[in-house]
């Protein structure tokens, strides 16, 4: 049965669908819908609803309820994901399962309640101390918020690892038709780390701390081999239009979504634009971005940042073609306009580019 949820609400929805009993967090726009229906969602299925007193205090319970073998989760907005990043460097030290949830914002500071995607180099760079990497999804509408929370929450237990979900103001507060149909199918290794209580076996330790020489590198080269399996497996991505494309655009979640409204709007004058949506923003689709940049004339990255993301799509390209940019920061949304005439000034020859100019003037 279809809903209308917002992103928000879908994901909390989703949460509680896939087993989630524990949820930490602190109010702060614009994914306050999403702490406003866990707050009376919970109780219903007898699980553990905090308002914590504290970004950083809700991190930590997160951290409590993973160690204890629970599914737990947290949700924010850009400055309170960066107040909770020592803790999800503890969670990733500590290899315990959860799922994060940054509805993005304007920034740098308090910035604004405007959505925005510069927080991309906070979340796949790891935005805490140490080697770790975290698993990040990256929805591009209320239904894909629903199916990747769920999946998050498969993720983050097949590997022990958070995960989190990176969504900005427009995917969280938007309105659209929702259906809860993912269904449990993956076998998960059992939670035998978890801090149950020790009668009867021998105790557990659950720890991100390894003051004897040595042991922290070892435990950093376990780390990694995880890192790599992850990327072996894990990466996500929709391609459209790829099979005859000029130009490739590339770009999550809302700039994905006006990316595709280019690519009909410039098929429809015979300018042939193809997009790359990662879904994964770490592991990032490499290999897809670089097997394209052997056959078209040129890639053009669409972020609402300053430009984060394209850093990774040059170093996935190599210099195999021209690597492009256009963006908006503060808060600003691309328009399909603004992105069209980027694509003009690319391939000014194009045969198809005046008629594209033409449609970008009359609007």
């Amino acid at each position: 049965m279809k809903q209308l949820l917002t992103g928000n609400e879908a994901a909390a929805e989703a949460a509680i669908q896939a087993g989630c009993r524990y949820y930490y967090g602190y109010p702060i726009t614009p994914q306050n819908e999403l702490i406003n229906y866990m707050s009376w969602r919970m109780p219903e299925v007898d699980g553990a609803f905090i308002q914590a007193e504290s970004e950083i205090a809700a991190i930590n319970m997160v951290y409590g309820s993973a160690a204890a073998g629970g599914r737990a989760m947290t949700s924010s907005s850009s400055p309170g994901i960066s107040l909770k990043q020592e803790g999800i460097s503890y969670l990733a030290g500590s290899e315990l399962p959860c799922v994060i949830v940054n509805i993005q914002r304007g920034g740098p500071g308090l910035g604004d309640i405007s959505a925005s995607q510069a927080d991309y180099f906070q979340a796949v760079k790891g935005g805490g101390h140490g080697d770790y990497h975290v698993i990040v999804l990256a929805p591009g509408s209320a239904q894909e918020m629903a199916d990747l929370v769920y999946d998050a929450f498969n993720l983050a237990d097949k590997y022990r690892n958070p995960v989190m979900i990176l969504g900005d103001a427009q995917i969280g507060q938007l309105v659209e038709p929702v259906e809860f149909h993912k269904k449990h199918t993956e076998y998960l290794p059992p939670k035998n780390w978890a801090l149950t209580g020790a009668e009867g076996r021998e105790k557990r330790v659950i720890k991100s701390f390894y003051p004897v020489k040595g042991q922290l590198e070892e435990f950093n080269a376990h780390l990694q081999r995880k890192y790599k399996l992850i990327e072996e497996h894990e990466v996500r991505y929709e391609a459209i239009n790829m099979h005859d494309a000029d130009i490739v655009l590339v770009a999550y979640g809302t700039s994905a979504r006006i990316c595709k409204e280019v690519v009909k709007k410039c098929l429809q004058y015979k300018f042939k634009v193809g997009l790359i949506r990662p879904i994964t923003l770490w592991p990032f689709p490499k290999e897809i971005i670089r097997s394209v940049a052997e056959r078209v004339h040129s890639i053009l990255t669409v972020e609402m940042s300053a430009g984060q993301m394209v850093e990774d799509v040059r170093l996935a390209v190599e210099g195999r073609c021209p690597v492009h940019f256009y963006g908006r920061t503060g808060g600003g949304v691309p328009t399909s306009q603004e992105v069209i005439k980027k694509i003009t000034e690319i391939e000014p020859d194009n045969r198809a580019a005046h008629s594209l100019r033409q449609l970008v003037e009359v609007k």
